[in-house]
């Protein structure tokens, strides 16, 4: 069957998904998003498998513009990773926002998800500007619905008005850079123009635009509270794909359109203060979601240095160390995919259990959630860079392309080095946020009345978590198979690359290296497994500290776990707290506790909207009906333009 074929039967299938999203159907809404999901992959696998592009021109218009379709290796390699995400989330969501619990929003929440199915495979197909804003407005519309499937919530109903509201920013960006590129071409079609210097410029346009919507540094204002507030299998598409769109576009323009020679730089630049920062604001958190939403922010950073360096060695004309480090960043699109994806359904196993995300809340969910917990300490591995997961592949990708770009000499070494440094530190302190997650949330004693009624979630839920953790193993004990469509990826961005895009031969040896890491590691575990089972050990509450009658607030909160490394990052992340000083002898009650706002929201956004609404206040003043105040502004405007009009005669 042709990619074609392949192509029209899942938009097919995706429509008639569409259509029976209703309570009665919500079995066959399944079945149809699944087959038009496997469709789709289908066809992203054969042009991954093949290499040559798929391009197909139509006769009929939309919107004016005829339709032009694409599909080649960058497209396939974004689209596979959206029908792998999709199709997980949808079984998910089946059974966590099922029709018996939200009687008003289940048949809404299928019905959207389709629909962010269609759109989100149109603008990766589009070849037209007009179209490409078409799916890009439409995904952003569907996916604001998906995240207020809850609106009867105060705190929902503001995160989806604020990320309408910066979706909307990025799109006016997106518009003015399309509609520039068409006034200078002549036409709204899109594809490579090499020779065009002149279009550089509006490449800033587009990095605006595409950064808002990865969540990039400072950008991301919109990205903690959607993730946080959305259904947890919206929160998995959210930060599995849609941010990743942000990276699509960045990657598919800067490879059409020739580079401003900055603009590599800047990427790198916001790619390390969006992975270290990133991971600094994680660490404040005690909301689980939100927590994992802050790791976005980490990880888009981390494939963002990978793609900056891509770009500066392009304008230096030394693609062997941009090529690992694109590979790398290529790489790790996929593989945050995965794991965050399955870190998210964790969360959302864990909230439909206990009813919180409050991380001081919870504790103990091991003995009574074992699935979860194991699944969610593989996907906690696996985004800390850990061996033998698919985590460790990828930073090592881009670590390759640093080290190779510190061998020379120059500015390209004296940027390449503290980019190695920091991302180093945005690992470790990674891991330090996931231990600090896995034992405040899964070890120790129960803290609440919620975690200690916790049940383990259904077959589905599970299922399509055990999906996702076995993609983060197989790509991390066989990277080499990833490699062909790594490399037909990167030679749709820079196709002069095709001498050099060879397999690098360490990766077969990582991938021998994390086998037998993964048989030591089994074995190992199977043995402590044995002993324990066979020792006459006597269990007690964890942390008990030598105390004859522990309690549960005797253990590590998420705040007092997290609390000095926190505090080196104070400057920036700004934290509140909250305190009652115990003022007698024996006080009868005193507290004290932190949050971490988002700095950039509440000390940058926040005043500037403030200031805005108080001008356009203090500005509509001036429109009270009086006829003689009206003259008077014209007679001022007048005399205004007379004086620019003399003060330049006079020069």
């Amino acid at each position: 069957m042709s990619i074609g074929l392949l192509l029209v039967l899942a938009a097919l299938v995706q429509l008639c998904a569409v259509a029976l999203s209703g309570r009665r159907f919500s079995r066959v809404w399944l079945v149809a998003t699944l087959a038009g999901l496997a469709a789709a992959l289908a066809a992203a696998i054969l042009v991954l498998a093949v290499g040559d592009a798929w391009i197909w021109r139509s006769g009929w218009e939309i919107f004016g513009a005829p339709v032009c379709v694409r599909l080649d290796g960058l497209g396939a390699f974004f689209l596979a990773l959206l029908c792998v995400v999709g199709a997980a989330g949808a079984v998910y969501g089946r059974e966590y926002w099922n029709d018996a619990a939200h009687p008003r929003s289940a048949t809404a929440g299928r019905r959207w998800w389709s629909v962010l199915m269609l759109s989100l495979g149109t603008t990766l197909l589009a070849s037209n500007g007009l179209h490409f804003l078409l799916g890009w407005e439409l995904f952003a519309v569907s996916a604001y619905f998906l995240v207020t499937l809850d609106r009867a919530r105060g705190e929902v109903r503001a995160a989806g008005w604020l990320y309408l509201a910066a979706s909307h920013v990025g799109t006016v960006c997106l518009f003015a850079f399309f509609a520039l590129l068409a006034a200078s071409t002549g036409s709204w079609e899109l594809g490579p123009l090499p020779d065009r210097t002149d279009l550089a410029p509006l490449l800033w346009l587009a990095l605006i635009g595409f950064g808002l919507k990865s969540g990039a540094f400072p950008l991301h204002v919109w990205l903690p509270s959607a993730h946080a507030n959305a259904p947890s299998h919206v929160s998995a598409l959210l930060s599995g794909v849609t941010i990743k769109m942000g990276i699509y576009g960045l990657l598919r323009f800067s490879g059409w359109l020739p580079m401003p020679s900055a603009l590599g730089w800047t990427v790198a630049l916001v790619g390390v203060a969006s992975a270290v920062l990133g991971v600094a604001f994680a660490l404040g958190q005690h909301d689980l979601k939100r927590l994992l939403a802050y790791h976005s922010v980490e990880n888009v950073g981390i494939i963002l240095i990978g793609v900056g360096f891509a770009q500066v060695s392009v304008s230096f004309g030394q693609p062997e160390w941009g090529l690992l480090a694109l590979a790398g960043a290529l790489l790790h699109v996929w593989n945050h995919g995965l794991f965050k994806s399955l870190l998210f359904l964790g969360a959302g196993s864990v909230l439909h259990a206990t009813g919180t995300r409050e991380m001081s809340r919870l504790g103990g969910l091991w003995r009574a959630m074992p699935w979860t917990a194991g699944l969610f300490a593989l996907g906690a591995a696996a985004i800390s860079g850990l061996p033998p997961l698919n985590g460790f592949v990828s930073e090592w990708l881009v670590y390759l392309g640093l080290f190779n770009a510190a061998m020379l000499h120059g500015s390209v070494a004296l940027a390449a080095v503290p980019a190695a440094i920091l991302l180093g530190l945005t690992g470790a302190l990674a891991l330090a946020c996931f231990v600090k997650v896995c034992g405040v949330v899964f070890l120790g004693a129960p803290r609440s009345a919620e975690s200690e009624k916790a049940h383990e979630s259904g077959p589905a839920m599970r299922g399509a978590m055990l999906a996702l953790a076995s993609g983060c193993g197989v790509i991390g004990l066989a990277p080499v198979a990833c490699w062909p469509a790594l490399q037909n990826a990167l030679l749709a961005w820079r196709p002069e690359w095709l001498p050099l895009v060879a397999m690098p031969p360490a990766l077969g040896t990582l991938g021998r290296a994390h086998l037998v890491l993964a048989v030591l590691l089994s074995v190992a575990v199977y043995v402590l497994w044995r002993r324990v089972r066979q020792a006459a050990v006597r269990r007690g509450p964890t942390w008990d500290c030598g105390y004859a009658v522990p309690t549960a607030r005797m253990q590590y909160t998420a705040g007092s776990f997290a609390g000095i490394v926190t505090e080196w990052f104070a400057w920036i992340l700004r934290p509140v707290r909250h305190e009652s000083r115990p003022e007698e002898a024996f006080p009868a009650r005193a507290s004290w506790s932190e949050h971490t706002p988002d700095a950039v929201l509440e000390h940058a956004v926040v005043p500037a909207s403030r200031a805005t609404l108080w001008a356009s206040r203090w500005t509509r003043r001036l429109q009270h009906g009086h006829l003689q105040a009206y003259i008077f502004y014209l007679v001022v405007g007048l005399g205004a333009l007379t004086v620019i009009v003399l003060t330049g005669d006079g020069r």
